[in-house]
């Protein structure tokens, strides 16, 4: 869990996960139960002010119970310290303890800000909104008041929108009942991984941190088989020492790596430190500390190299910041680090800003209490351009309410690691995985005749706006697929000898997720009338009907799929009626086909309207037999043969008699 110090050990302290690395550390003082409540609260203020939260957090505890409840002034004060320790080191009570000092009256509003920060880290938006408002109502202009306030009023919209990154817990590296974090991947091969942990692989887990309460941190290794599969993990035995150390980077070329300790000398505020060790034959040097300001008591942590191995980013709470932890950077001269600076209000807050890794000279990576966020340790990307930094929060599914920071990359690929105690009631910090998954754009279907029949021979030329001019070849069955790319528009042509072709289009512009289209594609073949469907009439009359608009808009598209050819329109009735009429009915329903295509921007000579009456009854092919059995394949629907089937049936080969079809007549329209 990240703590301010070391590991999250904020000043005086920094955690090796928040800075996870102790500004420093001290034994734990023994209490004599016949000291005074004021002598004890002078021993606990001396373990805060050396940043061991745990201890001093246990201590003001002990001491609130000691407490005349008529002494609210004194109650409030020491509920606040005591909260204020657990808030450093990720305390599941720490939002109770915070209720204790408002009880009591606490005077400084600080305290509003402080609890609306540890409810909205709980996932309690709303209670957390009561509270930012609290405080600003004494502070109107707070931007980190201002900021929680507006993430908490519109987290519910932010989860609506998650990224495409997916992440699984990194089950690889994780350990039971300790703290995994920060992970950094060494060179850029990424088959080396380092991060930090309390595990303890070789002997029995011994003295707790007196800052989080917790075992020290140290580095471990895992290296990726030939296999692609993570081999064993283990402890970087030449850089463990007797310290908390932990949250570490490397030059390009994997030779160099920078990291954070913090040595605990008791009595002693010796503070975090960045170091530095060079690999040569496989082994790391012995750790030297690196200077980053002249003043040797001012904590450095959690550094973060640049790929040119001449700038180094790290966190330190400096004189000169906005508060909290700030990141710095600072550059290699002449062999030295010099021109520390800090990165100025687009960056940093006056809460704590942690745990930066940088990717490229223009992108940081980094995570902070004090952006609007969901709560706890955010993770933001920063990009610089125009002379400034452009923070953006980086959202689901990498932040929760919980703590997520210490981001690694695999090389320059969208895919690596970080660290988050979501999903632990203990808030045990652990390894996630994560990536973006490639965009896919395909295009499938079937081509098929209009009796559903597979075009075997059929293929389909695809032109898209990026290019790309490609044909492809129906299968067997008629199937078809083909991959597309981002950002283009398509036009695709079915073409097949003895078919009219079929155009169709689509577009992936704009897109942000993956996907997949169908399209079919129905060719209609030259040599044979086809029967349009869902063509209506009024009853007895030649007015067409709203509901066969879809059915002739899709002529129109084939003859303009199709500029060469011209078609002979053609209506059929039934056998019921007077035969002349059925002629003049069918003749001017015919024509109302034609009007509407003329209508429609199709040319008159392309057209030829006739009317059969019911001269030309149908002769059922397989499509109809497959549908109607009792019609066996081959007979035509005279009325013979409609005369001697069961009223029921009679109407079924009416039905299919009334009918209107086009066939085509020539294929050279306006070519010669």
């Amino acid at each position: 869990m990240p703590t301010e110090q070391t590991t999250h050990k904020k000043h005086p302290v920094f955690p090796l996960k928040g800075i996870r690395i102790c500004i420093c550390c001290g034994l734990i003082g023994i209490l004599a139960t016949s000291c005074g409540i004021n002598a004890r609260i002078k021993k606990a203020d001396k373990k805060y002010n050396i940043g061991e939260y745990y201890t001093a957090g246990e201590m003001y505890k002990s001491i609130y119970g000691r407490i005349s409840y008529k002494d609210k002034a004194k109650r409030a004060e020491i509920a606040y310290k005591q909260a204020d320790c657990y808030k450093r080191i990720n305390h599941r009570r720490t939002a109770q303890v915070y209720n204790y000092a408002i009880r009591n009256n606490y005077p400084d509003s600080i305290v509003y800000l402080r609890y609306a920060q540890v409810l909205q880290q709980n996932g309690k938006y709303a209670d957390a909104a009561k509270q930012y408002k609290i405080y600003l109502e004494a502070h109107p202009d707070d931007p980190v008041a201002r900021g929680g306030l507006e993430a908490c009023e519109q987290v519910s919209v932010w989860r609506t929108v998650p990224s495409r990154y997916k992440i699984r817990i990194a089950s690889d590296f994780n350990a039971k009942r300790s703290s995994t974090f920060a992970p950094a991947f060494i060179g850029e091969s990424a088959d080396v991984l380092m991060f930090t942990s309390n595990r303890n692989l070789t002997r029995a887990i011994g003295k707790n941190n007196a800052i989080t309460g917790t075992p020290d941190n140290h580095m471990y290794s895992v290296r990726k088989n030939v296999a692609g599969k993570w081999e064993e993990v283990e402890k970087v035995d030449a850089l463990t020492s007797e310290s908390d150390e932990g949250v570490c980077t490397f030059t390009a070329d994997g030779k160099t790596m920078y990291f954070t300790r913090a040595i605990s000398v008791s009595g002693s505020d010796c503070g975090a430190r960045i170091y530095m060790s060079s690999r040569a034959g496989g082994e790391w040097s012995e750790p030297q500390s690196i200077t980053l300001f002249q003043d040797s008591t001012i904590t450095t942590a959690h550094p973060s190299i640049s790929p040119d191995g001449l700038t180094l980013y790290f966190v330190s709470d400096a004189p000169g910041g906005y508060g909290g932890n700030d990141i710095w950077r600072a550059t290699y001269e002449e062999g030295e680090w010099k021109a520390a600076e800090n990165l100025g209000p687009e960056i940093n807050t006056s809460e704590d800003e942690m745990f930066p890794t940088l990717r490229n000279d223009t992108t940081l990576y980094f995570s902070s209490r004090g952006h609007a966020g969901y709560g706890g340790l955010d993770l933001f990307k920063a990009v610089y351009t125009n002379e400034h930094w452009h923070v953006e929060n980086m959202g689901q599914p990498f932040n929760t309410n919980y703590d997520d920071f210490g981001i690694t990359f695999a090389g320059t690929s969208e895919s690596g690691f970080f660290s988050s105690n979501r999903n632990d009631k203990k808030g045990y910090d652990a390894i996630y995985a994560f990536e973006l998954p490639e965009l896919v754009y395909q295009v499938e279907g079937k081509v098929t005749d209009y009796n559903g029949e597979a075009v075997t021979d059929a293929y389909i030329r695809i032109v898209g706006s990026n290019g790309m001019n490609a044909k492809v070849l129906a299968k067997k069955d008629g199937s078809y697929r083909f991959k597309l790319a981002q950002n283009a528009d398509y036009v695709m042509l079915a073409s097949c000898r003895g078919f009219l072709n079929q155009k169709q289009t689509l577009s992936t512009q704009g897109l942000t997720d993956s996907k997949s289209y169908k399209q079919d594609f129905l060719l209609t073949p030259i040599s044979k009338p086809i029967t349009m469907e869902n063509i209506f009439y009024e009853f007895g009359k030649w007015d067409i009907t709203p509901e066969s608009e879809t059915s002739l808009l899709e002529l129109v598209k084939l003859l303009n799929d199709n500029p060469n050819i011209t078609i002979e329109l053609s209506a059929h009735t039934d056998k019921v009626g007077n035969a002349e009429q059925n002629k003049i009915l069918s003749e001017k329903r015919a024509q109302s086909v034609v009007n509407f295509l003329i209508s429609k921007g199709i040319e008159k000579e392309r057209l030829t309207p006739i009317g059969y009456g019911k001269d030309q009854p149908v002769v059922a092919d397989k499509a109809i037999h497959d549908k109607y059995p009792f019609i066996p394949v081959g007979t035509e629907l005279n009325e013979t043969f409609i005369d001697s089937l069961t009223p029921e049936q009679q109407e079924i080969a009416n039905q299919i008699n009334r009918r209107t079809e086009f066939k085509v007549l020539k294929t050279t329209y306006k070519l010669f």
